[in-house]
């Protein structure tokens, strides 16, 4: 077991044993022969003391110094102990939080029985939503990112920074290969892009990375220039930050650190500020958010402005808006194929009710923006004259709350899987100041669309939605169980009046 995990068991058996013989802190640490602050690291899980120490604690306590040093837990709180060996809760940012570990430990043991019953259910819920150490990571990521509102100066500077020195803000758009010739001319990499292709079962990476003996840069030769150039400049961002500890793969298969998330997550960042520089794409939204009328060629032509993917720019959107325009928003980006749809990657300013966390085998509302733009898609995979990506907007307001959002976003094929469509969009609380900072917010052009979480849960009749992914149940469900609870009043009164 892991030293700091025999360190924080044995605060908690302390804690919990001074509570039990009714003395407070500092009369436990006089009668100790300690100070006060030493025994509240010992609580902490911070210090262990030496075996003298022990004996005269566990003396104070009326305890066997065996039973206090054990490492074993009482059966009520064996879940305590599983969770504090996980690796999962030592590699947890607690620091990124201005948390430390000891202060999750100290919730702990004031209730160490409930807490361990309280553990024990997320463990299985866990467990039964496959819930792995990554997407506990990632997930931490996500939050960290929107408390900082997903925009973070220091990255941005040193995006800036780094196109001064070697001259990539002279024109509008960095060609790929000057970022090709700055990582083997200046920083010594080999780039190929036809290994990749000799061996199908790497296909599905975009790039793979090898450190030694020099770096070398594999390319799957299937991805868009601007694909590429993204790529590129992901890795000078891993080169200017100074990051070893990082994903070697792109998507990575396996993520081992939160410390390896969140390098790749700031090496991303440089890249898309770096491509995208933020008083570029601040000037351009301002332009796009003044006209009067909804222009999605406007938007469209932004792509081929800044040479980017739809989920570049959108994702740019998400870092360079709640900053400069006081607006908060989501990101979403959904998958589609054989059809289910997924929601892949997300952010949430916004504080919006998201479907995902709802349930696993539940069906996304169909009419929200990310799922009309993947139907439009599929619909328009036979016909060669419209182009791509496939661009809307739409006014969604929820069914239950009313609550509006102002939705804009792109779809389109992937490009290592085109039998998989891919959407991406952003949404904008509609506020009653959102048009000083969108003034085609009240446009009539743009739908407005109800929408709702999941269509298990939607009132909504056939003839109401006709693009419904599956029949009511869990509303059904819900409507019953009124139902009865309504049965029992209406029986109680009944033996009231008796």
């Amino acid at each position: 077991m892991h030293s700091d995990v025999v360190s924080i068991i044995f605060g908690m058996k302390v804690r919990q044993a001074r509570m039990e013989a009714n003395l407070s802190l500092s009369e436990f640490a006089a009668r100790s022969d300690l100070s006060p602050s030493y025994v509240t690291e010992i609580e902490k899980g911070r210090k262990y003391p030496k075996t003298d120490k022990i004996m005269k604690m566990a003396h104070v306590l009326g305890k066997d110094y065996d039973d206090l040093v054990s490492i074993r837990l009482d059966p009520s709180l064996r879940h305590l102990e599983t969770v504090l060996s996980s690796p999962l809760l030592r590699t947890f940012p607690f620091e990124e939080f201005d948390l430390d570990i000891s202060d999750f430990t100290g919730l702990l043991t004031r209730a160490p029985d409930k807490a361990s019953a309280l553990l024990h259910a997320i463990v299985e819920i866990a467990r039964q939503y496959d819930m792995k150490d990554e997407h506990f990571l990632r997930a931490a990521l996500r939050s960290y990112q929107e408390i900082h509102d997903n925009y973070f100066p220091e990255l941005e500077e040193a995006a800036r920074r780094f196109a001064q020195r070697y001259e990539l803000d002279r024109a509008d758009s960095i060609p790929l290969e000057r970022l090709r010739d700055l990582l083997c001319d200046t920083f010594g990499y080999e780039i190929d892009d036809s290994l990749l292709a000799q061996m199908p079962t790497l296909a599905r990476y975009r790039a793979v990375f090898f450190e030694q003996p020099r770096p070398r840069l594999l390319l799957n030769r299937t991805l868009l220039p601007m694909q590429v150039k993204f790529v590129l400049a992901r890795e000078l961002g891993y080169i200017y930050l100074g990051i070893s500890e990082r994903s070697h793969t792109s998507t990575p298969d396996q993520v081992d650190s939160f410390q390896q998330v969140y390098n790749d997550f700031r090496a991303a960042y440089f890249a898309g500020a770096l491509l995208m520089p933020a008083e570029r794409v601040v000037s351009n939204l301002r332009s796009f958010f003044q006209r009067a009328t909804w222009q999605p060629e406007q938007l469209a032509a932004m792509l081929s402005a800044y040479d980017v993917t739809p989920e570049m720019l959108l994702y740019r959107f998400s870092e360079i808006i709640p900053q400069h325009f006081n607006t908060r928003l989501h990101f979403l980006r959904f998958h589609h194929s054989g059809g289910e749809y997924r929601l892949v990657k997300r952010l949430n300013m916004n504080k919006l009710l998201l479907p995902s966390g709802i349930g696993l085998h539940e069906h996304y509302c169909r009419r929200w923006l990310s799922s009309r733009l993947l139907m439009e898609l599929q619909a328009a995979a036979q016909d060669q004259r419209r182009p791509m990506p496939i661009v809307g907007a739409q006014i969604s307001e929820f069914l239950d709350s009313g609550d509006r959002f102002l939705c804009l976003g792109f779809a389109r094929p992937l490009v290592l899987s085109p039998s998989v469509g891919s959407s991406v969009i952003v949404g904008f609380q509609v506020t009653p100041d959102l048009h000083t900072s969108i003034r085609f917010i009240n446009d009539p052009a743009i739908p407005l669309t109800v929408i709702n979480e999941t269509c298990e849960r939607c009132p909504l009749t056939e003839e109401q939605c006709m693009v419904r992914g599956a029949p009511p149940s869990i509303l059904t469900q819900k409507q019953r169980t009124a139902e009865r609870q309504a049965a029992l009043i209406d029986l109680q009164k009944h033996f009231g009046r008796q």
